[in-house]
């Protein structure tokens, strides 16, 4: 099918989804859902297939060739930027989940059945220009502290990093910098990629509507930032093995998270006077008394 709702919905009638109010208890009621979904549906294949070998050339082009071993860090901590779209396929499984079918991970690359997937490419394509310009960034923030001298040795850099006062500015202005970006995408894209799995409507309403959300709950929506990144950090720090089963439990808790954030979409209501309506009447009435025989 043709995909014309790419930016805005053009529906008749069309309005942004109603939002609700969040507490923190709803936090807690999320993250067990997601666990839930991930012992239920094993998730953790995608990541397996798709996170190492992303990883894996990372770091070895980072051992191979000084010169990229500084960008190895912003690399790794942008991924997050990305993530909300990568984790599309994870928020698909719980989607289908809910409605009760027979689920396995391979329904995970179904998504592009979704009515709304040009408006799912469009803010993936955002998302990838946001980490371009964290990782064009980063390599700013690193040049103006230790100009364009390569580290000699991984040794070295780490040395001149942890003991120097450029190392600590890289530090300190790069993990603000990094904050900065990473809060720009938590509002727009909280609750955005599972509203357009789950409706058809345009990128720039998807956007509007996360917005609203982190606007009408700005603690939860903080404090759910804060738990992403800390569950983040503490996958990431044994060997990045942890990253096979937070990321999936991430993914899942976020379709939660939509459930509660955003009211579900209304059944339009059908008038009696359609044709099929008449028709159901008719099966029910002798024909003469639609003929105006009665």
């Amino acid at each position: 099918m043709a995909y014309t709702h790419i930016i805005t919905s053009t529906r008749s009638g069309a309005s942004l989804p109603i939002i609700r109010k969040l507490r923190l208890a709803d936090l807690k009621d999320v993250l067990a859902k997601g666990w839930d979904d991930f012992r239920e549906i094993p998730t953790h294949a995608v990541f397996l297939i798709a996170i190492y070998p992303i990883i894996g050339l990372a770091l070895a082009a980072a051992t191979l060739n000084y010169d990229l071993f500084p960008m190895l860090f912003p690399l790794v901590a942008g991924f997050a930027l990305i993530g909300p779209f990568a984790a599309l396929g994870i928020y698909e499984l719980s989607r289908l989940r809910e409605q009760g079918g027979d689920v396995g991970w391979m329904h995970a690359f179904a998504i592009h059945r979704s009515p709304s997937f040009g408006a799912i490419a469009a803010l993936g394509v955002l998302l990838a220009i946001i980490f371009l310009v964290w990782l064009a960034a980063a390599q700013a923030i690193y040049v103006a502290n230790f100009g364009y001298t390569p580290a000699t040795a991984i040794p070295d850099f780490v040395t001149r990093v942890l003991t120097t006062e450029p190392g600590w500015n890289l530090i300190i202005v790069g993990v603000g910098v990094g904050f900065l970006f990473a809060v720009t995408v938590l509002i727009i894209s909280v609750i955005s990629f599972p509203l357009l799995l789950d409706r058809e409507l345009g990128a720039a309403d998807a956007l509007l509507t996360s917005v609203r959300v982190v606007i009408a709950n700005p603690l939860v929506v903080a404090v759910w930032g804060m738990i992403v990144a800390g569950l983040l950090v503490l996958g990431s720090l044994p060997c990045f093995l942890g990253l096979t089963v937070v990321l999936p439990v991430l993914g899942h808790a976020t379709w939660h998270l939509y459930r509660k954030a955003v009211e579900p979409e209304p059944v339009p209501r059908r008038d009696s006077s359609t044709p099929a309506r008449r028709r159901h009447y008719a099966a029910q009435f002798p024909a003469s008394i639609f003929a105006g025989e009665a």
